[in-house]
């Protein structure tokens, strides 16, 4: 039986403290506690069509906090007091701490406000972790 209703399953929601370096397919909702923007090439009107935009999301659920990093049309949506769902969302390492990013594969969609208060004093991304070169 197993098999037959697969694209049918609900998604399984990860709470922030659950994320691990190297891990991905993560959706959760989350609350965005600031947002700032850390890179803006091009203007929209500009000769390139696409504009690149970064922004680093500090976002959180009940469980903890974590960087979110956001880009182009996704800065869009991550404002400060914005309550989003990320889909399909991975782990991506920085100078050896955790970034959550969703990239072509994953979605963010603005979501209903929260209800949960963020744990702020819990926050993944100032966790260093040892980078294990593994030889190939």
């Amino acid at each position: 039986m197993a098999g037959s209703n697969e694209g049918l399953r609900k998604p399984v929601f990860t709470k922030v403290d659950q994320l691990r370096p190297g891990t991905s397919g993560h959706t959760l909702t989350v609350k965005v506690v600031n947002a700032k923007i850390v890179l803006q090439r091009g203007r929209p009107d500009g000769p390139q069509p696409r504009q690149m935009r970064l922004a680093e999301c500090l976002v959180g659920d009940e469980t903890g906090i974590i960087i979110f990093t956001a880009r182009n049309d996704q800065v869009d949506l991550v404002k400060d007091g914005a309550t989003v769902t990320l889909r399909n969302a991975k782990i991506d390492m920085f100078k050896g701490s955790m970034r959550l990013a969703v990239d072509k594969w994953g979605r963010v969609e603005v979501a209903e406000p929260a209800s949960f208060t963020v744990k702020e004093d819990n926050n993944l991304s100032l966790i260093e972790y040892e980078l294990v070169n593994v030889v190939e």
